[in-house]
């Protein structure tokens, strides 16, 4: 992939959880909610977090709306990173970067 570079390699980026997705030796290349930039969007391919102590969290994400085959846009993100804001539904949901991570999504 021509441009691609690998994690840490990026002068001055310093906090590696805020990149967006780069090639990474041994990580697959599952494009996440969390690795959006604001203005983008993306549909909505599988919600992971099955078993415990995550699997709650599945739910109670698929119930605020994204579910597989539903388009989102991220609409903003805090000046630290965390919380993001996404478009989802004709409504406004704000999610952590963490909880951002378990939603994989596809460009349209």
């Amino acid at each position: 992939m021509p441009g691609a570079f690998y994690r840490g390699q990026e002068p001055g980026v310093r906090n590696q959880e805020a990149m967006p997705a780069y090639i990474v030796p041994g990580e697959s290349q599952m494009l996440t909610l969390r690795h959006l930039k604001p203005g983008q969007s993306a549909r909505v391919v599988r919600v992971h977090g099955e078993g415990p102590p995550r699997g709650g969290l599945r739910r109670r994400i698929m119930e605020m709306g994204l579910t597989p085959g539903v388009l989102v846009r991220v609409r903003k993100i805090a000046p630290l990173g965390d919380p993001m804001e996404i478009h989802v539904r004709g409504y406004s949901l704000s999610l952590r970067r963490a909880d951002a991570a378990l939603v994989e999504v596809a460009r349209p």
